[in-house]
């Protein structure tokens, strides 16, 4: 038998056993004793005869010591149930079956601190057979998290909480403005000379930058003529000299406004969007084919005025966004040409940020001023060079450009439009035609047909049901658009030229 002490040993019980020597053959027929042991404490177990051997049944929950021949002292470990043997010199057996509770000032002071982090919800710990068990209602996620934090203190805790179902999310209505304003202002000099058979000549002298008339002989016997490509010119010509000039002096200016008002609505936390514009066709090279032409497929790209943006609640009571406003436009000046169709490039203004603010209060994001000149000018080496005389060899061009943008953004927290109220509509220039239905057909309300419910409503839901619930709604992959063909539909050239070829709904 070991023989050994604690190295500490806390308030101690004694249990003292009185029968005789006899007494172990008649105790081993018997149940066993019960006991009970608070964790962290120990009791003793006195013995009339030497002791032999003790085993435990589960040494996690409690240990047991040999102090002496005839004393084993037992040390609750944790809350649980185990059975301790102990043989006795002569063939006797005890039997005990123990059962370890949890402390109990610390089990008080657990209780008393779910009641100061959590006031007015209902929450109980209590342990039973070793295991930790929570239960009642708590308000929301965030309060059942801190109940178990707390409540880990004594073990791993079972997780038995409520959790009232939540209210209606909150909905933020995002006020956006967009405004673009661009100025352009183009002047244009140049002369073009031409002959129609001076000194039985004919042709034309230009720097090719603005278009002239195009000189032609029909055939012999025949008066050339010519053709005029372009009205705002100034046309000076002498018949009996068969020689003429176009001179071109213009001043251009131009002016574009755009503005959009959208108002996006969205549920906190999720994304929203938003596009005023359209689609244009992009080619799209696949892998190659058999012969070495690869085939084409059609995909289709945005353009316009669009928003991205997903708006949060903050704690505070703030509402923190991220907004990524864009306006786009297609530019044919920077175009790309394939086997004949001319792809436009997109020219766009865009910008993405994070940012937070009070309730209706407004930001200006995407201010930009865009100042652009482009000056061009051509001459006919030689005759452009000589002083004077040279100006009516030379063209030019000169292209100024301004463009304003402003992007306005207020976010509001709305609710829904009240059952009865009037919605908002938009006032008709003119009205519809007589004789149709005044409102469109639609299935009758819950006036008519009373208000049914599938399931009835539950006040409350299990931890892991709520959880499992907002885990498959944040998993849901955001809608989004998806345009083009087919991947089968492709723009392949044929053996005559180049042929198109889509998918369903194609062209």
């Amino acid at each position: 038998m070991k023989r050994g002490r604690a190295a500490m040993i806390v308030p101690v019980l004694s249990v003292v056993l009185l029968a005789a020597g006899s007494l172990g053959a008649t105790q081993a027929a018997t149940a066993p004793r019960q006991l009970h042991l608070t964790a962290g404490k120990s009791i003793v177990i006195d013995s009339p005869v030497d002791i032999t051997r003790v085993s435990v049944a589960n040494p996690e929950t409690l240990e047991a010591v040999g102090v002496s021949p005839r004393e084993v002292v037992l040390n609750g470990r944790a809350p649980g149930e185990t059975s301790v043997i102990v043989w006795q010199q002569g063939g006797g057996r005890l039997l005990f079956d123990v059962s370890v509770h949890a402390p109990t000032r610390l089990l008080e002071a657990i209780q008393k601190q779910l009641e100061a982090e959590l006031p007015g919800q209902d929450v109980s710990v209590s342990v039973e057979d070793g295991h930790v068990f929570l239960r009642g209602t708590v308000n929301d996620m965030t309060s059942s998290d801190r109940a178990v934090a707390i409540a880990s203190a004594l073990g791993e805790p079972v997780n038995l909480l409520r959790v009232k179902v939540p209210e209606q999310q909150q909905q933020i209505l995002l006020k956006v403005k967009f405004a673009n304003v661009e100025r352009t202002a183009v002047r244009e000099l140049g002369v073009n000379w031409f002959a129609t058979g001076a000194g039985n000549t004919i042709g034309r002298i230009s720097t090719g930058q603005f278009p002239g008339p195009a000189p032609r002989a029909p055939g012999p016997g025949t008066p050339p003529t010519w053709s005029l490509s372009d009205a705002l010119n100034i046309f000076i010509f002498r018949p009996d000299l068969d020689f003429g000039a176009t001179l071109r002096l213009l001043q251009e200016k131009g002016l574009l406004e755009i503005l959009a008002e959208p108002n996006v609505l969205a549920i906190d936390g999720k994304r929203a969007s938003f596009l005023a514009g359209g689609e244009f066709p992009i080619p799209v090279v696949q892998g190659g084919t058999v012969g070495g032409l690869g085939a084409v497929t059609i995909e289709w790209r945005e353009f316009g005025i669009r928003l991205d943006f997903r708006p949060r609640i903050t704690p505070r009571g703030t509402i923190r966004l991220r907004v990524a406003p864009e306006v786009s436009s297609l530019d044919f000046s920077n175009a790309l040409v394939i086997q004949g169709f001319r792809i436009p490039a997109l020219a766009s203004r865009k910008v993405s940020t994070e940012i937070e603010l009070d309730n209706r209060q407004s930001f200006a994001i995407g201010g930009l001023l865009d100042n652009r000149m482009r000056e061009t000018f051509r001459k006919i080496p030689g005759l452009g060079d000589i002083p004077f005389l040279g100006k009516l060899f030379q063209s030019q061009a000169l292209e100024k450009s301004k463009s304003e943008l402003l992007v306005l953004v207020t976010p509001e927290i709305v609710h829904p439009i009240p059952a009865g109220q009037q919605a908002p509509g938009i006032e008709m220039p003119k009205p519809f035609l007589e004789g149709g239905a005044a409102t469109a057909p639609r299935t009758p309300g819950v006036e008519v047909t009373g208000e049914t419910k599938a399931t009835p409503p539950q006040p409350t839901l299990p931890v892991e049901k709520l959880r499992k619930i907002q885990e498959q709604l944040a998993a849901e992959p955001e809608q989004s658009r998806q345009a083009g063909f087919a991947p089968s539909a492709g723009f392949t050239p044929g053996a005559g030229g180049a042929g198109v070829q889509t998918g369903p709904g194609g062209p």
